[in-house]
């Protein structure tokens, strides 16, 4: 039998190369950030989940959402946008804490002020984590602001639990907000609210402090552009900016089975989508985080890849900006 000798045999490949050169992917856009260069749009994970009510895995979504970076194009065919237009650049992690939940919301705090600090114009897409983050980057965004802020939350919960059964955790970061005197009731509106998913007692707290709310059922019924038209009046209203904060357990179930509170019957992704491609194009809105994905119960990471294209389609809307 002939003996075949294989001269220079092909290397062992591990993940491929191969790029086309008509298309842009979201890895060879957002990159990590050099330190030198400027920068329009700014990628912080905020890795933490020990706060979390539920059992959660949320800190690793940052890293679940940089390795979907190389499997969508930068390019919105709805919108004739092309965010590859954007400066925008992977800023890293804030660091966390092992133990020390308190000390990791000083972290995230005092990090998203040296952020702000370094970059007055950055425009900040903060990826959880936990809705606890919500409360320190909104108390952090308040002082880059140096005025008054409004809040959209996109979310099945109100996020007002007492703060004395636990401490503070992702069912406590508007109360949180509210009581330290950082954001006005007036100044919030909800969006997505389900019915079984939150207390009679905290509903009668969120109208005791003024939060405008609307419920999933709302948005079945009247439509998202109306409701985030509205929310967007409330937030704004004598405010100097607003913060958006989507919690992914706003969608059915269906439509994200990664999340820690699971929920029938809430919004659509598109829904949500068209919700946040609209919030992106009101120039008041400053800054968004996204919050509330378990990447470990997350079934070929599906709401790891619907949270991802939230923070492209909102981008698709800030580039709508007139």
């Amino acid at each position: 039998m002939r003996q075949i000798e294989l001269l220079n045999p092909p290397e062992f490949v591990r993940n491929s190369n191969w790029r086309d050169r008509f298309e842009t992917k979201v890895s060879q856009w957002l990159t990590p950030w050099e330190g030198e260069e400027e920068v329009q749009v700014g990628f912080i994970g905020v890795p933490l989940s020990k706060t979390s009510i539920s059992i959660s895995g949320a800190s690793m979504t940052p890293n679940a959402l940089r390795e979907l970076f190389a499997n969508v194009t930068t390019y919105s065919i709805d919108h004739g946008v092309d965010l590859q237009e954007l400066q925008a650049r992977d800023l890293g992690d804030i660091q966390m804490h092992v133990t020390d939940l308190l000390r990791c919301h000083a972290n995230i705090e005092q990090g998203l002020k040296n952020v702000y600090a370094a970059m007055p114009h950055l425009f900040p897409i903060i990826a959880g984590g936990d809705h606890s983050i919500t409360c320190p980057s909104v108390k952090a965004f308040k002082h880059h602001v140096g005025g008054k802020v409004g809040i959209v939350q996109l979310d099945s919960h109100m996020d007002v639990r007492n703060l004395e059964d636990g401490g503070p955790s992702n069912g406590t970061p508007i109360r949180g907000l509210i009581e330290s005197g950082t954001v006005e009731g007036r100044h919030i509106a909800q969006i997505g609210l389900h019915s079984f998913a939150n207390s009679r007692a905290y509903h009668e707290y969120a109208m005791a402090q003024g939060i405008t709310q609307y419920t999933a059922r709302q948005v079945a019924k009247e439509g998202i552009d109306a409701l985030v038209e509205k929310a967007l009046e409330v937030a704004g209203d004598g405010t100097d900016a607003i913060y958006v904060t989507v919690d992914m357990d706003v969608l059915d179930q269906a439509y994200a089975p990664g999340v820690p509170a699971l929920v029938p019957a809430g919004m659509t992704s598109w829904q949500l989508l068209e919700a946040v491609f609209l919030l992106g194009q009101n120039p008041k809105v400053r800054g968004i985080d996204i919050v509330c994905v378990d990447p470990m119960q997350d079934p070929r990471r599906a709401t790891v890849r619907t949270a991802l294209h939230v923070i492209l389609t909102f981008l698709t809307g800030y580039m709508k900006r007139n």
